[in-house]
């Protein structure tokens, strides 16, 4: 649990704390590879500077905008393919208000960043559902 809270599970609790980062210029085919090798789905891309916003390339993103419209993902860059602004949710933030923004977005994903705005982590519905079905008891109907 973070410190100094009760037990409602928080978003801290359950994001995945390996944050992923590609330059905005780096190539579809170089994000590919950072993703293969991280075993990850997504990648948070790097701001141009502080006064930027952070993006986010998902593995669905590759597939919609450089795959399937059969395009070379050595001759694409991250930033034409991205999405941009990316959702953030507070490490501190309750699962459940965290799954209600998701899916009020229709949303798959969430960076988790701390006070100072740095990502430290990603979230996915993924990840909240079965830690909420789990603590509600909806997993033992689940399957």
């Amino acid at each position: 649990m973070i410190e100094g809270r009760s037990d409602t599970a928080r978003v801290g609790d359950v994001m995945s704390p390996m944050v992923r980062k590609i330059s905005l210029t780096a190539t579809v085919a170089e994000a590919l590879k950072v993703m293969r090798d991280a075993g990850v789905s997504s990648l948070v891309v790097e701001r141009r500077d502080g006064d930027d916003e952070f993006g986010l390339i998902v593995v669905t993103d590759i597939a919609r905008e450089v795959i399937a419209k059969d395009r070379a993902a050595e001759r694409v860059n991250v930033y034409e393919v991205m999405s941009k602004p990316v959702l953030t949710v507070p490490v501190d933030m309750q699962c459940k208000y965290a799954v209600r923004l998701l899916v009020r977005f229709n949303l798959s994903r969430a960076l988790v960043v701390d006070v100072t705005r740095a990502p430290v982590g990603i979230i996915t519905l993924r990840d909240l559902v079965l830690r909420e079905g789990a603590e509600s008891g909806t997993a033992e109907v689940i399957g």
